[in-house]
């Protein structure tokens, strides 16, 4: 029988200025299960994870990964999980087997089993042919692919990935889904994965979670949750907009009706056995007036448990695509770099410059291929990490990067 290796009780986070992300989360995750972790911009997806990371800490609450309190024996929840965030995490001055290389040194491993496990996620990622290239030269699909790869190097017991598709073609997302099965039935690794995709979380988890407003608001399988709308859904779309509370009642009275659901013009009509109930109903509806537009019937969805769970359908906002990077591509226009300037033109510049970048080594020089090299080879995992979150509580390590090859 499973047992939870990634548990959450009484979570909660408040930012400076007040705003609440996350309010008492109660949370269970099995050893060996993919849990999708579900909900819009604003949330508290990230929140949670970051929190389960060691990235941050919560306000109030408990929670504990593998067994380890992730306050008080951070350093060992660091050395037992992957985590892969929205943006990618690797050096895009360094090759893609040099990022690997780098990562291997980080957690102390040997050099001889740092070079196998490299080579063997640059066969299981199929990045071998562009092992040497400047990860800068990488497409989107590339780029998740080794930023997955690295949290892999050292091999954890959970991997934590932040909406790994996120940005992606449908090509390159339905090939990391292959993956992240891959890692979960062949290593038995646990993943927790946030995802602003229904179908993601549909075609790869066990569990999903559905968080709204900083609140969990149900966990179970998808087929549980579907089956839990209470049947399937009629949509009617009406020319100005829902109407009242009293068509809601009339329909609510009707014996086939489950349930009854505003969204914008719309109601969603829960009925059970939806092409045998739509004619049974249609005397109804043709009493409604409001100038109904259109009526359509589904089976349940990740969306209508949505809709069910929160009062609201699943939406993604436009901000939520990634950039892509979208600095490191306009710092390689041409061959010289940032509009037709040399690196080090372009550091000495007046051009404005990303903090992850304008901040390092003090005097806002851009990591050299040479210079990573050995770059964070004697870094401790036990010392914070740095964060660019303006919470008073995650601070950078007092002593960072040493440099020594």
């Amino acid at each position: 029988m499973p047992q939870p290796i990634i548990q959450a009780s009484g979570i909660t986070k408040i930012y400076p200025g007040g705003r609440t992300a996350l309010a008492k989360i109660d949370l269970s995750v099995l050893e060996g299960e993919i849990l999708g972790f579900l909900g819009p911009n604003g949330a508290g997806k990230t929140s949670t994870i970051k929190i389960l990371t060691t990235l941050s800490r919560a306000s109030s609450g408990t929670a504990s990964v593998a067994g380890f309190d992730v306050v008080r024996a951070a350093a060992e929840v660091r050395r037992v999980i992957g985590y892969v965030a929205q943006e990618a995490g690797v050096d895009y001055f360094l090759t893609g087997r040099e990022n690997l290389i780098l990562q291997g040194r980080l957690y102390h491993l040997d050099h001889r089993i740092i070079l196998e496990r490299v080579e063997e996620l640059l066969r299981l990622f199929d990045l071998g042919s562009v092992a040497d290239r400047l990860v800068s030269s990488y497409s989107g699909g590339m780029k998740r692919k080794l930023d997955i790869a690295t949290a892999l190097l050292h091999r954890p017991r959970v991997l934590f990935l932040d909406e790994p598709t996120l940005g992606l073609d449908l090509q390159a997302r339905h090939a990391l889904w292959d993956y992240i099965r891959k890692l979960n039935t062949a290593d038995g690794m646990t993943i927790f994965l946030t995802t602003h995709y229904l179908e993601e979380a549909d075609q790869l988890a066990h569990r999903v979670a559905i968080l709204s407003e900083g609140g969990v608001k149900a966990v179970d399988t998808p087929e549980a949750l579907k089956d839990g709308v209470g049947g399937d859904t009629i949509r009617l779309t009406f020319d100005s907009g829902a109407p009242g509370p009293e068509v809601w009642q009339t329909l609510r009275a009707h014996p086939l009706v489950v349930d009854v659901v505003a969204e914008g013009e719309s109601l969603h009509v829960i009925v059970r056995q939806g092409r045998e109930a739509l004619p049974k109903l249609l005397p109804t509806l043709d009493g409604l007036g409001g100038g109904l537009r259109s009526i359509t019937v589904s089976r349940p969805s990740l969306d209508d448990v949505f809709l069910k769970h929160t009062g609201k359908a699943f939406t993604v906002s436009d901000s939520s695509q990634s950039s892509g990077g979208a600095w490191w591509t306009k710092w390689q226009k041409g061959t010289s770099g940032w509009d037709g300037k040399s690196s080090s033109e372009w550091q000495n510049s007046d051009e404005p410059k990303p903090a992850s970048v304008a901040g390092q080594n003090g005097a806002g020089e851009a990591p050299s291929a040479e210079a990573g090299k050995g770059s964070g080879a004697n870094w401790d995992p036990s010392q914070k990490w740095p964060n660019a979150s303006t919470d008073p509580s995650e601070t950078w390590p007092n002593q960072q990067w040493k440099g020594k090859g």
